[in-house]
């Protein structure tokens, strides 16, 4: 089956396949995601102060989420492997309110989005943040992971 603008993950039979992106322009693409880890207040706090057994969990937390973007292609099936230009996470910790925001931007110059990378990224980094305060919080959620914006741009000159 041939790839048609109204693309498809699917081909004739129905069944799963990647994609032909081949046939596309390479433009700059950048995509931002957050997810939100709640947690008991105190543990927040612990983990604000640096007073969490297993080590600075922010740190660790962007390093993981960075990680998780460069290696998308290999967790997520029929996702293309893209080259990352640049990728950040941001973690925000409110021990008042039990929470730790964690926000991922990606970006690229390639035939397709990297939406995928930056909601991998959050939700790793969100994962890892989990497993550095579970031995203190047996209540830790990880919550509301989602695209915030998706944009791209014109061809590179």
């Amino acid at each position: 089956m041939s790839d048609e603008p109204g693309l498809t993950h699917l081909d004739a039979r129905g069944e799963a396949r990647m994609v032909g992106v081949g046939h596309k322009p390479p433009i700059l693409r950048r995509a931002v995601a957050e997810g939100i880890v709640r947690m008991a207040p105190a543990t927040a706090r612990a983990m604000s102060d640096g007073e969490l057994p297993k080590g600075d969990a922010a740190a660790v937390a962007r390093v993981t989420g960075i990680m998780a973007a460069k290696r998308t292609s290999e967790l997520i099936a029929l996702c293309h492997p893209l080259p990352i230009d640049r990728a950040g996470v941001e973690v925000e910790i409110d021990a008042g309110a039990g929470e730790v925001r964690i926000r991922a931007e990606v970006e690229t110059t390639a035939r397709t989005g990297v939406e995928m990378e930056a909601l991998t990224a959050v939700s790793v980094a969100a994962l890892n943040v989990y497993d550095l305060v579970k031995g203190i919080d047996t209540a830790v959620v990880i919550d509301g992971i989602r695209l915030l914006e998706k944009t791209k741009g014109p061809a590179p000159a």
